[in-house]
């Protein structure tokens, strides 16, 4: 166990940027707020549909309103779309098309992914004739001398912005130097779409990414937006034309966004959007409380104790595997689901190395939730993410095997 002196030590010394988290949630929760009262949103939205799901009026409203979230022009919210890796593929699917070419200005794509871009007679953009290139990044920022060469070299239709982090050690992306990206990419010529992977970063800072330039951005509803309510989906939103587009790969071509029902009903979608930017907040400042201690006791830590975070995860370098187990066990073991499971490393399908998740969460899978999972590899790096209630951080803090 870790002592509860150094906890509060660290969580008073952690008050000026704890104030600086609450004033941006505070902004994004009057936002959303403005947002439902624009579009009146009403008990009937929450009522469910059978069938086709024509004129469901709570899916169409619930896509009117991520959409005024975002600053955007059409989103798609959907318990139809399953994952995050779900939404980004649509979003790949929808608007390339054979002999095109995507380029991925943050380096390579999340485990996931993979299979999807390149994998052999799956149903991959690879088999479509479609190319994805990668450019890394460079001090953690982009490389714009090595992007402009790729613009000139590749022609891309698509530009490709993975926000978080993957299984790399960087920092997320802040959406000012997508903003700044983005400026570069227009200068230098490039009218495609502009892409971004949102998973983790949403309502994180003030502005989303599609209020600066980004056309099409994706996530999961089991992440920030769903606010540790929303029980399944994904969401899209961007401008109108690639958004009909990933709505047509969605369903289909002749029917696009005007079908698609869910029997269950919409409330927890509505309600999740509504808790997402104070939740994201109690998942920030936990993730920062775990950085800031686990730092004193020595550990490497990224983002740095007092580094305002750009999505909901924080990294801890354990340098050892038995050390990097326990750590994940001990998360397991201080969640509200399932804390009697050990868990242990496994082959989980679509990554590469063998990953130990501990995922204790009403929602299955759901990592706004407090969770930890790592690629079990040198040199043994924790991924942690969440939780829902600062509070529940504090005590699997002070509760943790190392």
């Amino acid at each position: 166990m870790i002592d509860e002196k150094l906890i509060d030590k660290c969580e008073t010394e952690l008050a000026d940027e704890f104030k600086i988290l609450e004033n941006t949630a505070l902004f994004n929760q009057e936002k959303v707020l403005n947002a439902f009262k624009k579009n009146k949103i009403a008990l009937r939205h929450f009522v469910g549909s059978s069938g086709y799901g024509y004129g469901d009026e709570g899916r169409d409203t619930l896509n009117r309103l991520f959409a005024d979230v975002f600053k955007a022009e059409a989103a798609i919210c959907s318990p139809n779309i399953v994952s995050g890796t779900h939404a980004l593929s649509l979003c790949l699917y929808g608007v390339l098309r054979p002999n095109d070419t995507a380029l991925s200005i943050s380096g390579g794509v999340y485990d996931t992914l993979n299979d999807v871009i390149k994998g052999e007679n799956n149903g991959s953009l690879k088999d479509f004739d479609i190319n994805f290139e990668c450019v890394d990044l460079k001090d953690g920022d982009f490389d714009y001398t090595a992007i402009k060469q790729k613009l000139s070299e590749l022609k891309p239709k698509m530009i490709y912005i993975q926000r978080s982090r993957g299984y790399e050690w960087r920092n997320a992306i802040s959406v000012s130097q997508i903003e700044k990206v983005v400026g570069f990419l227009r200068e230098n010529g490039f009218d495609g779409c502009i892409m971004l992977d949102n998973c983790y970063g949403e309502f994180t800072e003030k502005k989303e990414a599609t209020e600066i330039g980004v056309n099409l951005a994706a996530g999961s509803l089991i992440k920030n937006a769903g606010g540790g309510i929303a029980p399944t989906g994904g969401y899209v939103v961007g401008d109108k034309k690639y958004v009909d587009m990933v709505a047509n790969r969605l369903t289909a071509p002749s029917i696009g966004g005007e079908v698609g029902s869910y029997m269950f009903g919409y409330q927890y979608f509505y309600q999740g959007l509504f808790l997402a930017p104070h939740t994201v907040l109690q998942a920030l400042k936990g993730v920062m409380l775990f950085s800031k201690v686990l730092s004193e006791l020595g550990f490497k830590v990224s983002p740095a104790p007092h580094e305002i975070p750009r999505d909901i995860i924080t990294m801890i370098e354990f340098g050892d595997r038995e050390k990097l187990i326990s750590f994940i066990q001990s998360i397991q073991e201080n969640s509200p689901v399932d804390s009697n499971v050990r868990v242990l490393p496994w082959e989980m399908p679509g990554y590469n190395d063998p990953v130990i998740m501990a995922a204790g969460c009403f929602v299955q899978g759901a990592s706004i939730e407090l969770s930890a999972d790592a690629p079990v590899k040198p040199p043994f790096i924790a991924y942690l993410q969440g939780g829902i209630t600062y509070e529940h951080c504090k005590i699997a803090l002070k509760n943790l095997k190392l």
